[in-house]
């Protein structure tokens, strides 16, 4: 396999970690910020589906505007306040 199929499934594969104990929450810090646009969106895509069909909770923090639209309930840290 090469190294941009490795990159590719990297986030796949952190994901899939980070599930197999099945947890109720699952907390990204940035996980679309190294990726590609399209990897970006299957990223997404796949938490949005254990949120919606497993019923999971996903925290996610990012500075990207299109990964915070996925988000049913979005806060804003600003100035040191959490709105």
């Amino acid at each position: 396999m090469g190294t941009a199929t490795t990159m590719r499934r990297g986030p796949r594969v952190a994901i899939a970690r980070a599930i197999v104990a099945d947890p109720t929450i699952i907390v990204g810090d940035e996980p679309t910020g190294d990726l590609d646009r399209k990897s970006a969106e299957e990223v997404l895509q796949l938490l949005a589906t254990l949120n919606a069909q497993l019923g999971k909770t996903v925290v996610m923090v990012t500075h990207d505007p299109y990964a915070a639209g996925f988000a049913k309930i979005q806060r804003r840290l600003e100035k040191g306040l959490l709105t």
